[in-house]
């Protein structure tokens, strides 16, 4: 119910529609795919380069019980023809080229292009690897080593590990625990300071590196194998039927790091430890291994030496192309009354495992809106996903280290990607905030990008209707498009809300943006849900009825007010 105070206006709805935490999806079905994959590369050397090198790593062939890649007509083309070819394989099996530019006069663009026939088979996984894990030979060994990003030996590492897998009697019952623990546990971020397993167990956040390498040292101080993946997701949805609803699932076009973890009866079998349990999808490019991202750094390397005493920087861009000549996907989820709370995507498996209970429902707290007009409100009060990659030009995203000496540099590749959704087009998008106590609203800020176009954006606060957006409770002041004009990146529009007065009391409530006229708008968001619950993000084409999407990230937004003691 909404009630109304003759001074102020506030707004309180009933709590009695909890939420439960437990986002485990059952799957079954799967993806079939066609891909034409290319990385284009475009240097332009300044007259002090002597010599600029370019790596790839050539894609394999690979297949495991859940997907498969099949590569072919691959191939690698110069505007400007190299000087020089190099071909070697590293001690991981990785098959690498080295092309090198002798003085190169002028820009030039380099582009490596294949074809990848990808395939996700969702059936019943059976497995009787037991725990732990015995009579590993010496190639499969070398992956429990430890290495700086993953140090095994570390003794918070160690007693963690030993706590997740405890009573486990299975493999698979021990790999589940952990990537459950690490989906509950870490909140994903683009950018954090370190990319190592001990930086995300001390701040508990961290991007596709740090899961990745978490994942691998809790996995190996249990004696279980684990290699890491370097590789390439595309930009493309796709939906898993569960029910009447459709769970849609997106991840931004770019580089990412997962894991693959070997099984005695399996063998190597991939997994994302951000959401995805003996699979990946078919929007995966897989390129190279490694026992960490340390170890996984050529493919797409850059290297250039320029003359002594130069402090000149070559001119360097990268772009990738994906187009779908074939995308199938049938793939059925349904909920399971155990798992995280965070969404963890799961064929059947048929092995000894502990199902973890769910936890309790989440009860708001009650709140009694005639204590109103007593509160003080002047404790400032800012809340919501907040940590974006800010100003951000995704169009350079490398690092640039310094080479062996003074006059050599690299350009490291970086898993810093755009994870944004257009916002002002044919769809809608909702995004919930759960307050714990009453809140002065002051302002709604979104993390947006404008590409162009004129109009005016407003922010709607809607009420929340057993976990859907409900009616509109208010509005905000307009904000035109001209004031977002010529900003690099994302940065935080603040939608105006202070001289209405409302208070928001304990309680769920949704975010819409609307629109007049023609703007271009994409909003920023966070892999995974770092502050709401799972089902926290909802979508509607403008021709359906009600919110039947379900989105597999978070929304950026931060909400602006004043709170009491």
């Amino acid at each position: 119910m909404r009630r109304l105070a003759a001074a102020i206006s506030f707004l309180y709805l009933s709590v009695s529609g909890s939420f439960l935490h437990s986002e485990n999806y059952l799957l079954n079905g799967g993806q079939r795919s066609k891909i034409n994959y290319s990385l284009i590369q475009k240097i332009k050397p300044t007259a002090e380069t002597v010599s600029v090198t370019l790596s790839y790593v050539l894609p394999e062939n690979f297949k495991s019980p859940t997907y498969s890649q099949t590569v072919s007509n691959l191939s690698v083309r110069f505007t400007l023809e190299p000087d020089d070819k190099k071909e070697w394989t590293d001690k991981r099996g990785n098959r690498i080229v080295d092309y090198s530019w002798n003085n190169p006069a002028g820009a030039f663009e380099a582009r490596i292009s294949f074809i990848a026939e990808n395939a996700v088979s969702l059936v019943t996984v059976n497995t009787t690897a037991a725990f732990p894990v015995k009579d590993l030979s010496a190639a499969i060994l070398s992956y429990l080593e430890p290495t700086k990003m993953a140090p095994v030996d570390d003794p918070q590492i160690k007693k963690l590990s030993a706590e997740i897998v405890s009573g486990a009697k299975t493999q698979f019952d021990a790999v589940q625990r952990i990537l459950s623990w690490l989906i509950d546990h870490m909140r994903y971020v683009l950018e954090p300071e370190e990319f190592g397993a001990l930086y995300a167990l001390k701040t508990g956040k961290g991007n596709c590196q740090n899961y990745s390498h978490l994942a691998a040292a809790l996995m190996r101080a249990q004696k279980i194998p684990v290699r890491i993946v370097n590789g390439i997701t595309l930009k493309e949805p796709y939906d898993i039927k569960t029910g009447d609803r459709r769970l849609t699932l997106n991840m931004a076009q770019g580089r990412h790091s997962w894991i693959e973890v070997y099984f005695a009866d399996l063998g190597w079998v991939p997994f994302d430890p951000q959401q995805s349990e003996l699979f990946v999808s078919n929007r995966f490019i897989r390129l190279e291994t490694g026992l960490d991202n340390e170890e996984t750094v050529n493919d797409g390397l850059v290297r250039w030496t320029r003359r002594k005493g130069s402090n000149e920087l070559i001119s360097f861009s990268e772009i990738i192309e994906a187009d779908f000549d074939l995308d199938e996907v049938t793939i059925h989820g349904e909920k399971q009354n155990y798992g995280p709370a965070n969404i963890l995507l799961v064929p059947e498996v048929k092995a000894s495992f502990l199902a973890e209970p769910k936890e309790p429902q989440v009860e708001l707290p009650v709140f009694d809106p005639s204590t109103i007009k007593d509160l003080k409100f002047d404790i400032t009060y800012v809340f919501g996903n907040l940590e974006f990659p800010e100003g951000v030009n995704f169009a350079f995203n490398r690092t640039i280290v310094a080479g062996s000496d003074a006059n050599s540099q690299t350009l490291e590749k970086n898993f810093l990607v755009e994870t944004a959704e257009y916002v002002s087009g044919p769809a809608d998008y909702a995004q919930i905030f759960v307050l714990s106590g009453p809140v002065l609203l002051d302002k709604i800020g979104l993390a947006l990008h404008n590409f162009g176009g004129q109009g005016t954006l407003v922010v709607e606060l809607r009420e929340d209707d057993n976990m859907k957006p409900g009616r509109v409770a208010a509005l905000s002041k307009p904000v035109n498009i001209r004031s977002l004009a010529g900003a690099t990146g994302y940065h935080w529009v603040d939608f105006d809300f202070a001289s209405q007065g409302l208070v928001l009391t304990p309680d769920r409530y949704w975010i819409t943006l609307r629109f007049d006229g023609t703007p271009i708008i994409n909003w920023f968001y966070s892999y995974g849900k770092p502050v709401g619950p799972a089902e926290g993000t909802q979508m509607k084409l403008k021709a359906e009825s009600g919110w039947p999407h379900t989105l597999g990230y978070e929304f950026n937004y931060r909400i602006i007010g004043n709170t009491i003691k």
